[in-house]
């Protein structure tokens, strides 16, 4: 089923090609340090790269951190609590409090679930100073670097709906709930001893859409029920992409002739993206799926970014099963062959 593949070209790089070429030259501690590199040059806030240096965190603290609370499994009863971090990575429920010790001034948190989650951020006592400048904005998604997951394109709400500010809702709104299974917030608090505290719940999300994978391997079926809307799974590594079944309702398992190549002007299909950056409507669309077929058809995607998109019309049930795993140094090198450097590579 490889033919299944419209297959579209070849990714040029964007400003995140120092990111792929050390992840090629320490695939020995590929998966902890690729995600480190990547929270790092892909920063929320742009113009952070000196606060950033001067940040304390380590790739090891990092991924110790994020590791032991994907693993935590704590009583009913007791409530995970540790200190929220300026630049902060999390992926477990709990209570988490920031107390500024000096001027912190361009400070995210991330948060992250299982696909079939939502992230809930409630406020708990929140002290800092909204009229001296401080603020606490969550935001419906992540923002690295100007670039939104998910894109305008494929969110539910509206751009400024996504961010909500404390300073302008106070307790009118101390609850704030993501569409999808990651979600950020960003603060800036100016006199040492002021902060916040929050608490992260995580809950079932029946029919995901827009996912951020935690690992670079794994399987997903994608339902969308009879919605016009767009869903995407992105996968924050090199990846080779199997697709083992995809049920289009407009369609039966045989090519449909068009006029042009493509999906274009079909209302219902699923398309291969390829990129550096987290915003599907900037990356570059490298297969397109607009025929049901059971596979397997796969793809080699040598990207930093890769994604699994399906554009509905809402007036079928459409499903697409897949699985994904990392792609090793030698693939990676295999792909790229006697190509120029600054491009990303399918096969």
């Amino acid at each position: 089923m490889q033919s299944a593949f419209y297959k579209r070209g070849v990714l040029p790089t964007g400003s995140l090609l120092s990111s792929v070429k050390r992840w090629r030259g320490a695939m020995s501690v590929t998966f902890r340090v690729q995600l480190y590199i990547f929270l790092l040059s892909l920063s929320a806030l742009k113009g952070q790269s000196r606060y950033l240096e001067e940040n304390e965190i380590t790739p090891e603290g990092l991924f110790s951190l994020l590791n032991s609370e994907l693993k935590r499994d704590l009583p009913d009863d007791l409530i995970y609590r540790r200190p929220l971090r300026c630049l902060d990575m999390l992926a477990t429920e709990g209570q988490f409090t920031f107390t500024a010790d000096r001027p912190h001034l361009n400070c995210a948190a991330f948060f992250i679930g299982e696909p079939n989650e939502i992230i809930s951020i409630e406020y708990g006592s929140v002290n800092i100073d909204c009229g001296g400048g401080d603020f606490i904005k969550a935001f419906d998604g992540w923002v690295m670097k100007g670039e939104k997951f998910p894109s305008s394109q494929d969110h539910p709400l509206p751009l400024y709906e996504r961010y909500v500010d404390y300073c302008e809702t106070g307790s009118a709104r101390r609850v704030v709930r993501s569409s999808q299974n990651v979600a950020m917030i960003f603060f800036r608090i100016h006199n040492a001893g002021s902060g916040f505290s929050i608490t992260v719940k995580k809950l079932i999300n029946p029919f995901p859409c827009n996912i951020i994978s935690q690992t670079p391997e794994g399987s997903f079926t994608m339902i969308i029920p009879q919605q016009h809307k767009n869903c995407s799974f992105s996968i924050i590594y090199p990846v080779e992409i199997q697709i083992a079944e995809l049920s289009l309702g407009h369609f039966n398992d045989f090519p449909v002739k068009r006029a042009v190549p493509g999906c274009a002007g079909a209302g219902d299909f699923v398309e291969l993206l390829g990129g550096n950056g987290v915003d599907t409507s900037k990356m570059y669309p490298v297969a397109d799926l607009c025929y049901s077929f059971s596979g397997p058809a796969q793809m080699k995607i040598g990207c930093d970014n890769t994604v699994v998109r399906m554009v509905s019309s809402g007036k079928f049930i459409n499903r697409v099963t897949f699985q994904y795993r990392l792609l090793d140094r030698n693939e990676l090198q295999k792909i790229k062959g006697n190509n120029v450097e600054d491009f990303c590579f399918i096969e």
